[in-house]
């Protein structure tokens, strides 16, 4: 749609609807690359915002203006516009990701050999953990829904995220469950195969995962980051591992892209302190709580379990697992329950479960 049909368009619309432009049901169908964007009781400034967005070629300002409809929808008691709403805008985000241009697309798949690309569908609701951490993953995507409107007034969303805790907690789920929720792509970067595979030339392939980081709007995941982030006076310390470092912490400072950066560690303490400040947010993850242990079983057993199943013995058998630890006790449980045929998954089938996943747990921590 060129410009001027645009102008026509509104026009015509306005024409249709002189008395009051703010409820405007306006439907613009045309051949951008995200496809076609349904906006249903914009207000005038977010129908010219729109306009203007298009006619700029500015995909992302267009997409989040339609997540803010989206989210007045919500507010108005429209939940099921309102999520129509968010789907579209997360498919067209997808596409607009698989619509790439060739040479960006096989730079991030092939040139680097560090990223794995996938299209999560996760949201807070698969997500099992403490309501101050959900609190600060709900505030990051907030902000990062409302970009354009933070940045008219100089202001930057959340977007480099420290995530610390034991593994199994959580993290590595987190950073999908972000990517679902957002509509990105979720680009997952192990920083240990940065040094081990590419020795020698580790700086340069960091670079060009952050040229992907800045062409490529999405979620970009670092696990493993006490692989660089240790203490770079230690006496174990690599000097490749210290030029990685240097390399990193400049150029997640210099970075100024869109995207989502988020770093994962299990072990805070033995992180440089200059580290720290690099980023807009820390988040710490704990081993779950006894509800929660509880919720990710339920999650888990409910269709396999008697109406009269124990939840609440559970907490003190699984004390000291992580997250992962319980859904993979569970899912023993599972593969017991279907295997044998039995009626039911019992107290005995799931402490069974549960124990071998503490033996595996205790061994793996000594």
């Amino acid at each position: 749609m060129t410009k001027q049909a645009l102008k026509v368009s509104l026009n015509n619309t306005k024409r249709l609807f002189k008395t009051n432009i703010a409820i405007l049901s306006i439907i613009i169908e045309s051949n951008l690359n995200f496809g076609t964007i349904v906006v249903i009781m914009a207000s005038s400034a977010q129908i010219k915002a729109l306009l203007t967005s298009h006619i700029d070629q500015d995909d992302d300002r267009f997409l989040s203006i339609a997540l803010q409809v989206a989210a007045h929808e919500a507010r108005s008691g429209h939940s099921r516009i309102a999520q129509e709403l968010r789907d579209i805008v997360e498919n067209a985000k997808r596409k607009n990701f698989n619509n790439l241009p060739v040479s960006i697309a096989n730079s991030i798949k092939d040139s680097t050999g560090l990223l794995s690309v996938s299209h999560p569908k996760l949201k807070f609701s698969n997500l099992i953990v403490s309501d101050d951490v959900k609190a600060k993953l709900e505030r990051i995507v907030r902000e990062q829904r409302h970009l354009a409107k933070l940045k008219n007034h100089g202001l930057s969303p959340r977007r480099k995220v420290l995530l610390v805790g034991a593994p199994g907690t959580g993290k590595t789920f987190t950073a999908s469950v972000l990517a679902g929720e957002l509509g990105f792509p979720l680009f997952e970067v192990r920083l240990d195969s940065v040094i081990t595979k590419f020795l020698g030339e580790s700086s340069a392939k960091l670079r060009q995962v952050f040229d992907a980081i800045r062409e490529v709007r999405g979620v970009y995941f670092f696990d493993e980051f006490d692989a660089l982030g240790s203490h770079r006076g230690s006496s174990n310390d690599v000097g490749e591992a210290r030029r990685i470092l240097n390399s990193f912490l400049q150029m997640i400072e210099q970075d100024d892209s869109n995207s989502v950066i988020m770093c994962a560690t299990n072990h805070m303490e033995v992180l440089d302190h200059a580290l720290f400040r690099r980023f807009d947010d820390v988040i710490q993850y704990q081993l779950p709580t006894e509800q929660e242990i509880i919720t990710l079983f339920k999650d888990k057993l409910s269709p396999y379990v008697a109406k009269t199943f124990p939840w609440k013995k559970l907490p003190d058998l699984a004390n000291g697992l992580s997250n992962a630890e319980i859904t993979l006790a569970a899912e023993d449980a599972i593969k017991e329950y279907l295997i044998h045929e039995h009626k039911a998954i019992t107290l005995p089938i799931l402490k069974h479960a549960i124990n071998d996943r503490s033996m595996i747990s205790q061994h793996i921590k000594s």
